[in-house]
């Protein structure tokens, strides 16, 4: 009965996002990805090249299976090593932050500093509740001297995509809908077309008072078609349906794929950079005709544990992710076809969006 009910979950999953399986017999799906905590695939997406910050992100992270065991001295020595990391590699982090903001720099190290002792004071007192809140801080300001690397990281952008908005780096949004309120991060590190034409649409107010015209348990809500005949967003200069390409990127790949799945670059078990592995993972949508017809149509990906086991995951490679809601969950999992987006208001980055090349 669990087999049916999987294989009935998928099939709808595959019609509530527009995709085509065709994938060869002996190949195995995508991998799903261990990681389901959005902040931290957002602190994983970044692409910078500084190996300790990146280590002491992922010691912290790390002290997760310890702590569901309540193994307390094994958490102790972790933030004991970590202490250690940051002492010994301050000045190496320190030197790989741009000079303007060294002296941020800093003091976020000192306050990284100041989290890991309290975290052992906290393991010392075996209090579960304030290690999760200190840590999840304390990730937070890791987050931000990791986003002090980001000088030019944008990946180059084929010219033939030249007339498309970009987004040049991330941007948070406020998504108000019937149901309350949702924060989003939208990632233009990773995904730079998609999320710019996403936020580009947001400033001009196009969601607002759009309904949600999909709702599939356990799938997607997508929302992002207009009123009337068309299916995406006209542009006034050219009359015409702006489109943007299907675009995922991977880690160790030198180069974004744009308008290919991973069936079609044999990347069957791949892992994108931006993967679907969250509730409130934010997808692009597009026809089963083509990859490169999407719009103005999103959806958001609704969490369900046996759609993102590893090898069980059929979204990733098919869709763009261009980013995740951080926060407004209880709201995510309210809303349905009777719903609507009031308005998305971009609140910090709108400033990172170029209109075009």
């Amino acid at each position: 009965m669990a087999l049916q009910r999987l294989s009935a979950l998928l099939v709808a999953l595959i019609s509530a996002v527009g995709l085509v399986l065709a994938e060869p017999a002996h190949a195995g799906l995508p991998q799903g990805n261990a990681v389901k905590d959005p902040a931290a695939i957002l602190r994983d997406a970044l692409p910078f090249d500084q190996p300790d910050l990146r280590e002491l992100q992922h010691r912290l992270e790390g002290t997760s299976d310890d702590l569901r065991a309540k193994r307390w001295s094994a958490l102790s020595r972790s933030l004991s090593r970590s202490q250690a990391l940051l002492a010994t590699r301050r000045r190496v982090i320190l030197e790989a932050i741009p000079e303007p903001e060294q002296a941020s720099a800093e003091h976020l190290l000192d306050t990284v500093s100041e989290g890991i002792h309290q975290l052992q004071e906290e393991v010392e007192a075996q209090d579960k509740a304030d290690f999760l809140q200190t840590r999840r801080s304390t990730l937070n300001r890791i987050g931000d001297l990791e986003a002090m690397l980001m000088q030019d990281a944008i990946p180059e952008i084929p010219s033939e995509f030249d007339a498309l908005p970009r987004l040049l780096g991330r941007a948070t949004v406020r998504i108000n809908t019937t149901q309350g309120a949702m924060t989003a991060v939208v990632d233009g590190y990773n995904a730079p077309l998609t999320a710019g034409a996403f936020i580009d649409l947001s400033l001009k107010g196009f969601y607002d008072g759009l309904p949600f015209t999909r709702a599939e348990d356990f799938y997607i809500l997508q929302t992002g078609d207009p009123e009337g005949p068309e299916i995406g967003y006209i542009d006034p200069s050219t009359k015409q349906e702006r489109h943007v390409p299907l675009e995922i990127r991977v880690p160790g790949e030198p180069e974004t794929f744009y308008n290919q799945t991973f069936e079609d670059v044999g990347l069957y078990k791949a892992t994108p950079t931006l993967p679907f592995a969250t509730l409130g993972t934010l997808g692009w949508a597009h026809s089963d005709q083509a990859l490169d017809d999407g719009s103005s149509q999103f959806f958001m990906f609704l969490y369900e544990a046996e759609l993102t086991p590893a090898g069980l995951n059929l979204v990733d490679g098919r869709n763009a992710a261009f980013g995740y809601v951080v926060d407004g969950f209880d709201v995510l999992e309210e809303l349905g076809v009777d719903d609507r987006v009031l308005t998305i208001t971009v609140t910090d980055g709108a400033d990172r969006l170029q209109a075009h090349a």
